[in-house]
């Protein structure tokens, strides 16, 4: 036999070692983000804005979310005038009502069969989008426009309340601080009338009229209507206030200034 030269073992030693090493290496796992992609085990990874849903973005839409009272405007029907008056908890409606409807007659009975139907609808709804009540169309046009009112307003303050909330700080109960609106001019047969209210909280604090008839008779019936009628306003929060008894030109001289004064408050 043939000896094996030595130079030829050690190539073939050095051989196998060399095969030895790469077959370790290709069964090594890819650790790196190329090869792991590769591999189809892309490490996952957090879309922006998903980090934190319910703290984050949850509670921005709370923070825009409208609470509170407010008051449509005024509309005029055939039959009368209709006021709705919303109450608002995190932006969605609690509670409706109509604060003024058409009185006298038949229309009393159509008030009583429509409003609370209305008020109804409307917590139900969410929105002005409802039926009108069958046989009470007028009072239901005007419920709707009123309510249409009130609805704008919610989203007005929820806006505003929502850019304001950065920067408020401890000036974010600016809202409930008292203020004063004086109503417009309402012209009577005895005399001028013209209401001023305290608003707080979204409450009428206080009522004075700055003007009413004088002169003659005028002054006893002015001395006993006002102060009766200032405690009404406050006690009711609207101009949906009876008239006094033997003051009704200057009761309604009141009730038409106060709604004036309403208005500019902001219901």
């Amino acid at each position: 036999m043939r000896k094996s030269h030595p130079i030829r073992r050690v190539v073939l030693a050095t051989a196998a070692t060399v095969s030895g090493v790469v077959l370790l290496l290709s069964l090594k796992p890819a650790s790196d983000p190329a090869a792991a992609s590769a591999a189809g085990t892309a490490p996952q990874q957090t879309a922006p804005g998903q980090q934190t849903p319910q703290g984050g973005q949850q509670g921005g839409a709370q923070a825009a979310a409208g609470s509170g009272t407010v008051t449509g405007d005024a509309a005029q029907t055939q039959y009368g005038t209709v006021q709705v008056r919303l109450t608002v908890a995190d932006g969605k409606i609690t509670k409706a009502e109509a604060v003024q409807a058409p009185k006298g007659g038949l229309s009393d009975q159509k008030t009583q069969l429509a409003v609370p139907k209305l008020n109804q609808e409307a917590v139900a709804a969410q929105s002005a989008r409802i039926d009108a009540v069958s046989g009470a169309t007028y009072t239901s046009t005007g419920y709707k426009k009123s309510l249409q009112s009130a609805l704008d307003k919610v989203k007005a303050s929820s806006a505003g309340s929502s850019g304001a909330s950065g920067s408020a700080g401890s000036g974010g109960s600016g809202a409930a601080r008292a203020r004063t609106v004086t109503g417009k001019v309402s012209q009577t047969q005895y005399g001028p009338v013209q209401v001023r209210i305290t608003v707080s909280g979204g409450k009428i604090t206080k009522a004075e009229a700055v003007q009413a008839p004088k002169g003659g008779l005028s002054d006893q019936k002015t001395q006993l209507a006002v102060p009766k009628l200032n405690q009404e306003a406050m006690a009711a929060g609207n101009a949906d206030i009876d008239a006094v008894s033997g003051a009704t030109y200057t009761s309604t001289g009141y009730k038409q200034s106060l709604q004036s004064a309403l208005d500019q408050a902001g219901g």
